[in-house]
């Protein structure tokens, strides 16, 4: 079982790569859990078409400790199983909290146990501290991939992720599985996601295009491949399954010092 962590900047598009990604997946006859990591809850939306269950956290508060599995994960595309973490109520609590006890419940529960070939972990933002970081920290997922674009915060983030992933690489064993670039059409983009990733010892491990084929199917609650089967965006979601699923570069990631992230924008007219 594989156990794959998806970081990157707030709002980059994580969530929408990762169900898109699962499904392509799910296609080629891969059971899929994927844990979403995130106090909104919409980790799993496209793949069990709405928010179709409650969060780990509101059922703790409602049902006690004594629970089945059965509450708390729910089943949707392709057999792709779904979970949401959840988070405190508002103002009260820790939402890292709340990833650490979803994931010690799942394990309890024997979410792991069911001949699963990956999970997929769907974390809030870019943040690598506290709860958030446990995918990483404890050895949960050994793989990661960071969704970024050409824009500049978006790398910044990148490669403050690869600080954390650095962090814990030694005791965790977790390493960078590459770059997914999540477009916004930014000029010369492929290009400079290439040149950020080089820098960082990784790779761009696929260039997804920008296409609103993504946005019908997300009103419609579902994934492009799912929704729009024969769309060239659905084969763009296809092939980065495939790229994953064959992917055997697994680095300990080198990330840069701010000024040479600006340098690299510079050189590629980002910072002009």
């Amino acid at each position: 079982m594989r156990q794959v962590a998806i970081y990157g900047k707030g709002g980059i598009g994580k969530s929408t790569t990762t169900q898109n990604l699962t499904a392509g997946l799910a296609e080629m006859g891969k059971k899929v859990m994927i844990v979403g990591c995130d106090p909104k809850a919409d980790s799993t939306r496209l793949v069990l078409g709405g928010l179709a269950q409650k969060t780990v956290l509101d059922t703790l508060r409602e049902e006690g400790e004594d629970i089945d599995l059965s509450l708390i994960m729910k089943e949707g595309y392709g057999g792709i199983k779904g979970v949401e973490s959840g988070g405190p109520e508002p103002g009260v609590g820790c939402a890292g909290r709340g990833i650490i006890t979803s994931i010690n419940l799942l394990e309890q529960l024997g979410a792991y146990e069911d001949d699963l070939d990956y999970v997929f972990y769907d974390v809030l933002g870019d943040v690598v501290c506290g709860g958030f970081a446990m995918p990483i920290r404890e050895g949960k997922a050994r793989e990661i991939y960071i969704v970024c674009s050409g824009e500049m915060m978006a790398l910044y983030a990148a490669n403050n992720i690869s600080k954390g992933i650095m962090k814990y690489a030694n005791t965790g064993g977790v390493r960078l599985g590459g770059l997914i670039c999540n477009s916004r059409k930014v000029d010369g983009e492929a290009e400079l996601v290439q040149a950020v990733a080089k820098e960082i010892g990784t790779q761009m491990i696929h260039f997804v295009p920008r296409d609103n084929a993504v946005q019908k199917a997300e009103i419609n609650k579902k994934t492009v491949i799912d929704f729009s089967p024969d769309e060239p965006q659905a084969d763009e979601y296809r092939e980065l399954a495939k790229k994953v699923d064959g992917n055997d570069m697994f680095v300990i990631p080198k990330p840069m010092s701010i000024e040479k992230l600006e340098s690299i924008l510079m050189e590629h007219g980002i910072m002009d």
